[in-house]
């Protein structure tokens, strides 16, 4: 089909497909959900566990 006859619904989807293929949703490409996702929950629930970890030592040792 050419590009004059394409309607905006198939251009829409067109990009959507190319945003599909190429996220760019931080500099480097990745974002949270990425390393959730590659951790597993095992390891997301750690890393929680570490965060909490931290703040409560944090805040009774520099109050």
């Amino acid at each position: 089909m050419d590009k004059d006859k394409e309607t905006p619904e198939m251009r829409r989807e067109k990009m959507r497909q190319e945003e599909l293929k190429n996220p760019s949703s931080s500099i480097h490409g990745s974002n949270l959900s990425d390393l959730v996702d590659g951790l597993g929950w095992k390891g997301t629930g750690i890393l929680i566990l570490l965060f909490i970890l931290g703040f409560i030592i944090y805040a009774v040792f520099f109050r």
